[in-house]
This record gives structure tokens, sequence and C-alpha cells, in this order.
């Protein structure tokens, strides 16, 4: 009972894991916005940032990893490996959430100091996507972060160690 318990905590994790980085990856490549004041035309996307564009192939990589997960037999040995691609996955979208948020954080207030002016002002709804993608990206990363926790009480078992 015990382990069909952990097993069906491991997939609810999993599965939320997997829809929060799969939407910070579809929210992300779906932002786009051309604007145009005066005579300059501006076109925002986010392949226009290498931030973004980590921060979507990480978590690309990230909801692969996790769909493939899923599949693997209760029964495997591989489940130990899983614990260490957690942590990775964990570390992966550290870093790569912090890449985009401080490029976004740029975009939304400028730097007075390098001479970078804000663009959210001209490209409103192109800022919203990133927000909403940066959001989904921070839901997914601590969904993964208990998911890490839980793999590990999973795999190590502090109960089974404890000897009678």
């Amino acid at each position: 009972m015990v382990k069909l318990t952990k097993r069906i905590g491991s997939v609810v994790l999993r599965l939320a894991a997997l829809c929060a980085s799969l939407g910070a990856v579809v929210t992300m490549v779906t932002s786009h916005q051309r604007a145009s004041f005066f005579a300059v035309s501006l076109e925002a996307k986010y392949t226009d940032m290498p931030s973004f564009k980590y921060f979507v192939i990480a978590n690309a990589v990230v909801s692969v990893y996790s769909f493939m997960v899923l599949f693997l037999p209760k029964e495997s040995l591989l489940w130990k490996f899983a614990v260490v691609m957690d942590l990775v996955s964990s570390m992966l979208l550290t870093s790569s959430l912090s890449a985009a948020l401080a490029v976004a954080e740029v975009g939304k207030r400028g730097n007075a100091n390098a001479g970078w002016l804000p663009i959210c002002g001209q490209v409103a709804k192109f800022c919203g996507q990133i927000t909403g993608a940066l959001v989904a990206g921070f839901v997914a990363l601590i969904l993964y972060l208990l998911l890490l926790i839980f793999s590990l009480h999973s795999v190590l078992d502090p109960f089974l160690l404890q000897k009678p």
C-alpha cells in the first residue's frame, strides 16, 4: 500500500511538473509582438535573447525527461539514476529561470547606467507573455524541487534503513 501511494504521488508530481514546464515552453515560444512608434518599428520575440532561448531549451529538455520517466517500470533499478536526473533537472531549471529573469528585468525596467531603455511600455503583450512563461517556469521549478525530495525519500526509503 505504501509503495502504491508513493508511485501515485510520484506520477502526480511528475505530471504537474511536466505540465508546468511544457506550459512555460509554449508560452515563451508563442511570445511575439510588433510595435511602431513614429518611424521606428520594433519587433520583440523570444529568439532575440539567448537567455530566453536557453529557458525554452532547458524547459523542453526537462519536459521530455519527465515524460520518459513516467514510463519507467517501478521495479527498475534506473530509479536511482532518475534521482540524479531529477537533481540535474532542478539545477537546469534554476539556471535557466535565473538567466531569463535577469533579461526580463532589464526589459521591464531598463538600465540607466548602460543606456538600455525599457521596452515593456511599447510591447506590453510580449512582456505579459514572458511574465507568464517565467511564472510557469517558477512553478515547474518548485514542483521539481518537491519531486527531488520525494524521489530521494522513495529511493532511500528511510523506514527500511532502520533496524528493529
